[in-house]
Parts: structure tokens; sequence; C-alpha cells
């Protein structure tokens, strides 16, 4: 395809900081496209792999203490989670609910596959994590202990998983990750350190993350086919 048709489709504007970063070379622009897309593809695999991961090592501790619908009871009036500081949560499991409710469809694993990332997310923010009984720590039984240094305590983990939303929702609203932040330069820095804390996070876990998603992890290769673009441009 040449280059006018290739921009016409995804816009001149869209391209723009891949010709800037590619020195004006159009050939090399729709190749480092092409490359940020299996990138993105390549690190979603990861990211659906540990949500799913941490949300059924939340769901099986929260089963254990608060019963088999402890997401549901927790929103209903008088739950864990029906309370001011927990209120946004609360909302948006609420909505979930009742629109399963609705459809005569509601379980709890239904229920459960219908929270997005943020939700577990927030389990580990100050409100949610003491609503629910300061339990679920538990969930990293291999994490550092905790240090005058660091305090490897819900707010650090909240953080990193903060930051795990933060490049999920880039991917899913289609927004380059091959750049240096807020320039135009080819850099994989930021893809590979939010790479190694995901493979941290399945760590601390207890997750040999490598056993669980060999013949799926080509982030490491993909950002060196980048890098090495990088070195033409």
């Amino acid at each position: 395809m040449k280059f006018s048709e290739f921009q016409y489709i995804l816009s001149e504007e869209r391209m723009h900081r891949y010709l800037l970063a590619c020195g004006n070379d159009t050939r090399k622009t729709m190749t480092l496209y092409r490359l940020n897309l299996n990138l993105s593809q390549e690190v979603f695999t990861l990211l659906s792999c540990f949500e799913v991961a941490i949300r059924n090592a939340i769901d099986r501790i929260l089963i254990a203490s608060h019963g088999v619908d402890w997401l549901r009871d927790a929103v209903l009036p008088g739950g864990v989670l029906d309370i001011p500081g927990c209120r946004d949560s609360a909302k948006i499991i609420r909505k979930a609910y009742q629109r399963l409710m609705r459809d005569g469809s509601y379980t709890h694993p239904k229920l459960l596959a219908e929270m997005e990332f943020g939700v577990w997310k927030y389990m580990f923010a100050n409100p949610q994590y003491r609503a629910v009984g300061r339990s679920l720590l538990a969930i990293f039984p291999n994490k550092p202990r905790s240090s005058a240094v660091c305090q490897y305590n819900n707010t650090y983990i909240f953080n990193e998983l903060d930051g795990i939303n933060i490049l999920r929702n880039r991917i899913a609203h289609h927004e380059p990750i091959c750049f240096t932040r807020r320039h135009h330069e080819i850099d994989t820095s930021y893809i590979l350190n939010a790479y190694h804390t995901l493979h941290k996070l399945f760590l601390w876990m207890g997750i040999d993350s490598y056993s669980l998603l060999y013949g799926l992890d080509h982030v490491q290769s993909v950002c060196s086919k980048i890098n090495s673009l990088k070195a033409k441009c």
C-alpha cells in the first residue's frame, strides 16, 4: 500500500508522530505503525492474563471471608462497600449487578467478569482495602518485607496497579506505546518497565509467569524490532 493511502485511512494527524520519528521516511513510518500495533497486541495479552489472575486471587480470598456472593452483597444496603469512601466502586458494581438482574442472568462469576480492571485496582485503595477486611495483601505471599526504605503495603500495590491500568487504557484507546512519553522519539523503555512490573507482580503472587505465558510473551522481541528501527531512522 502507498503511504498516501495508508495515511488517508488512518489520518494525517495520527501518522504525524510516526512520520517525525522516522525522519519522514514513509516506508519506515508504516513499519513502525505496524510494529506498534504488534506491541500493543502482545502487551494486551499479558495484561489480560494478569487481570484474570489478580481478579481470581481477590475473589478466592473474599469468598473465604465474605461468602460466595461477596461482590453482590458488598453493595447491597449495609454491605461492606455501601459506605461513603467506597461510593464510586459500589456504583460500578451495583450498576452491573442490576443489569444482570434485569436480564435474569445474575451469577457471581458473571458479575465478576463484568468488572473493569479499575475495580480490582481500587480494592487496594485505603477505603476499599479496609472495608473488605485488610486481607488482600495475602494475594502476594512472595512480596518483599516492608522496611524503612520502602513500605510494600496496599498503597504500594495500588500504585503499581494504577500504572498497569493507565497502560491498559492507553492500548484500549489506540494510543501509541512505542514513543518517549509526550515526545515523538522511538522508545520502548516505558513498555519494558511495565513488562517487568507485570512479571514482578506475578512472582509476588507465587505464579510462574514465564510458564503461564509460554508461547504468548513476545514483548521483548517486538521491542527489539522497534529499537532496531530507531537505529535506522
